[in-house]
């Protein structure tokens, strides 16, 4: 049967053959209450949105394929991990993409300054594996406790609904560990001036596993095939005066032409464990990984070759998560990855319901077997071969266990719980390191952008965010200091 249809129905199939007027008493009513045709289709307008995501609610959404290279840099895929989609050269696996920003809301500006949600859904033959970062490679916390905090900081105030600068370097100064992520988000990387020429970063430390079990850790990039492109704030601000939706425009446009957009997917690969040689923790997201000791290795490339059909059933219902993950991938112990894990698949519960997983958009291209029953908007049972059996293990015809792909990675973990914070934090030296490398220019329109936005702060957030700044590199706080006409601090340890 067609799922189409040339004439007008209602959701129940009846043919519509008056869209024009309500049943009413006369030509000047009242209307009667029986108008099912109306009341079917105003009840249902009403309801039309689902709750916004309350991060990263403007995006895009294109599909295409990942090709593996068989490879992780010198070795063959196996090496370091047994995911079916990496082992052999030109395989390529569906995937759907979201672009998005961060802190504004669904009709928000695509130039603004913020970070970039940047989520990929791959559909493997072992199931869906989502990975979901950002267009910069570290973040502004390191434990998940803290991101209702930093997201409220960065949101509108909750009297004046403005973000507020005071509010959110508040947060910021009474932080250090987000100083690094700051010199980031203020330089020109902090508005692209599009999707397809924007890096990706999985952000968080994940591990890979091979068939033996053996785990290494490590970090996952997108590097565009047509370079970076970024935006001053002079640019944003005449691009946003005419035009909010900039960025999903070009991609859809670009896609629509055939320019398709492509990303190698490249990794950096290190030892599980501890890695006392460092001067920070692997596994604290506010930092990068030092490329001359762990390079990137290629690993394959996307591209995105179609446009959605439906905005709505495509992008505000697609669903990502950081817990999806396929065998031959695994977690670390990163403290924001385990936080992040729960939230996302809890807020897709809370925003499309309990079944999000068997609409199209977000379903894996392989069959499904599960034992989970009804909730709202269920429309197939994921059964087994009896359908009176929804549970394991039965005897007549059940679904049955699975075999396993390998051995179990069982990391060996030891220690006190409590409310403890990682040894080798460094909240400075990265932040330095990434001023003191930055071309002329660009730190110019660093110093420029925190500047104009600590300058509204009151005194004592700005001295401190100064204070900071000086710690990250002397000169960065002198200029920052400067600008905004509070004392330079004393030299402090960059520690």
């Amino acid at each position: 049967m067609s799922d189409s249809s040339e004439h007008l129905t209602t959701r129940q199939g009846h043919p519509v053959s008056d869209n024009q007027s309500q049943r009413t008493v006369g030509d000047r009513g009242p209307a009667t209450l029986e108008n099912y045709q109306f009341l079917e289709k105003i009840s249902h307008f009403d309801r039309e949105r689902v709750p916004e995501r309350v991060v990263h609610a403007r995006g895009f959404v294109a599909h295409g394929y990942f090709e593996a290279y068989g490879m992780i840099g010198d070795a063959t895929a196996a090496t370091y991990t047994r995911a079916k989609l990496f082992q052999e050269k030109g395989k390529r696996t569906p995937v759907t993409v979201r672009f998005s920003t961060v802190i504004g809301g669904r009709d928000s500006s695509e130039v603004a300054r913020d970070p970039r949600g940047f989520a990929v859904k791959f559909r493997t033959e072992d199931g869906n594996w989502d990975l979901v970062g950002n267009n910069l490679p570290v973040f502004f916390i390191r434990d998940a406790i803290k991101f209702p905090d930093v997201i409220h900081s960065l949101k509108p105030d909750p009297v004046t609904f403005r973000q507020e600068p005071n509010r959110i370097f508040d947060f910021m100064s009474m932080t250090p560990e987000s100083m690094h992520m700051l010199t980031w988000l203020f330089s020109p990387r902090g508005i692209p001036a599009n999707y397809r020429q924007m890096q990706g970063f999985g952000v968080n430390t994940y591990k890979m596993v091979n068939a033996a079990g053996d785990a290494v850790l490590v970090k996952y990039h997108w590097e565009p095939k047509d370079g970076l492109a970024s935006l001053t704030q002079a640019q944003a601000d005449a691009i946003q005066a005419t035009e909010l939706g900039s960025a999903s425009l070009d991609a859809y446009e670009a896609i629509a032409r055939g320019d398709f957009p492509e990303w190698e997917l490249r990794v950096q690969v290190m030892s599980d464990d501890e890695h006392p040689e460092l001067d920070f923790d692997p596994l604290d997201d506010t930092k990068v990984w030092p490329e001359d000791a762990f390079p990137l290795l290629p690993v394959g490339r996307m591209v995105l070759d179609r446009n959605v059909e439906n905005h709505f059933a495509e992008n505000e219902q697609v669903a990502f998560g950081t817990g999806v993950l396929v065998d031959g991938l695994d977690f670390s112990d990163d403290k924001m990855l385990v936080g992040r894990t729960f939230s996302y698949s809890d807020t897709q519960r809370y925003r499309v319901g309990p079944n999000y997983l068997q609409l199209p958009v977000n379903a894996p291209v392989v069959p499904v077997g599960t034992n989970q029953r009804d909730g709202a908007m269920t429309f197939r049972v994921d059964g087994g071969p009896n359908p009176h059996v929804n549970y394991e293990p039965s005897s007549t015809g059940g679904l049955a266990e699975a075999p396993a792909g390998g051995p179990e990675h069982r990391p060996q973990v030891s220690g006190r719980v409590g409310r403890q914070k990682l040894e080798r934090t460094n909240d400075y030296a990265q932040a330095g390191e990434r001023y003191r490398t930055m071309p002329d220019g660009e730190r110019e329109d660093l110093v420029l952008n925190l500047v104009d936005l600590i300058g509204q702060c009151e005194r004592q957030i700005q001295e401190r965010m100064v204070g900071h700044f000086a710690r990250c590199d002397e000169e960065f706080g002198r200029r920052v200091a400067e600008g905004v006409g509070v004392p330079v601090p004393e030299a402090a340890p960059a520690g």
